[in-house]
């Protein structure tokens, strides 16, 4: 497969996990009770995919971590007019692991998930404007 087609196929596959991370929180957020923790868990991943899809299809190599602030840095570096979005991006990465485990310093608001929901959507959105059709899932 020639090096352009191996780039966009691993680019759409990020963008198709962060998509499948955006509709598993509408079932967690319409499920009866909620899953909050586990709704803002895929919240954090999502934009971290769509982070990662990005830097994919610019042949940016990236560490496997989950700080959004790093790995959206890496995308203002290469998309200045990203930087905004990625400072407040920032605020989800700590859903990457404050609920996963037992202990959990306070219980989660429907309010502050449906912020991280929307925030984890621009995130998505704001990429996917970025890039050629032929990506989005």
């Amino acid at each position: 497969m020639p090096p352009d087609l191996v780039r966009v196929e691993d680019a759409k596959a990020w963008f198709a996990k962060a998509s499948q991370d955006l509709r598993r929180v509408e079932i967690l957020l319409a499920a009866s009770p909620p899953d909050f923790e586990d709704a803002l868990f895929h919240c954090q991943q999502a934009a971290e995919k769509a982070f990662k899809g990005f830097l994919t299809w610019h042949d940016m190599v990236f560490r496997r971590i989950h700080e959004l602030d790093l790995i959206g840095g890496q995308c203002a570096d290469l998309d200045p007019t990203l930087a905004g979005l990625v400072d407040r991006a920032d605020a989800l990465t700590k859903f990457a692991w404050r609920f996963r485990y037992p202990g959990a310093p306070y219980q989660p608001s429907p309010e502050q998930t449906r912020q991280a929901h929307a925030l984890a959507r621009e995130v998505y959105d704001a990429i996917l404007r970025r890039l050629p059709p032929e990506l989005h899932p």
